[in-house]
């Protein structure tokens, strides 16, 4: 083989070396890039399970202390209700106690005027 023929050879050689050696670094460089995407993709994934999740503690407890609060206020609903109930019922007791007493009162005017107070005067001291 004479020298040209050697010098093409050599540099096909060269040249197919430095073909492979771009393809080898190519793919790497595509399995880096794709590891990095996967990694991405799955820590994006699990940010958003850990949110969701997040979301759904919050509006839990949120509604739990909504119910809490909402039986508060109905027993404090209910305690005024009692309170004024028993007021109320004091008061007619109280009223029904005075319209008695007045009605005995009338009563014994009337038996006084008549002459039924038990003296036997008919009303006359």
């Amino acid at each position: 083989m004479d020298k040209t023929a050697q010098t093409a050879q050599a540099a096909k050689d060269k040249a197919y070396q430095t073909a492979e050696a771009a393809k080898d670094k190519s793919v790497q460089a595509a399995q880096a890039a794709k590891e990095t995407v996967t990694k991405t993709g799955q820590a994006t994934k699990d940010k958003a399970g850990q949110t969701g999740q997040a979301a759904r503690d919050t509006t839990s407890e949120t509604a739990d202390a909504t119910k809490k609060k909402s039986q508060e206020t109905s027993q404090v609903a209910r305690d005024s209700a009692e309170a004024g109930k028993e007021k109320t019922g004091g008061f007619l007791s109280q009223t029904g106690e005075q319209v008695k007493s007045m009605a005995q009162g009338a009563t014994d005017a009337v038996k006084n005027t008549f002459g039924f107070d038990g003296t036997g005067e008919g009303g006359k001291r």
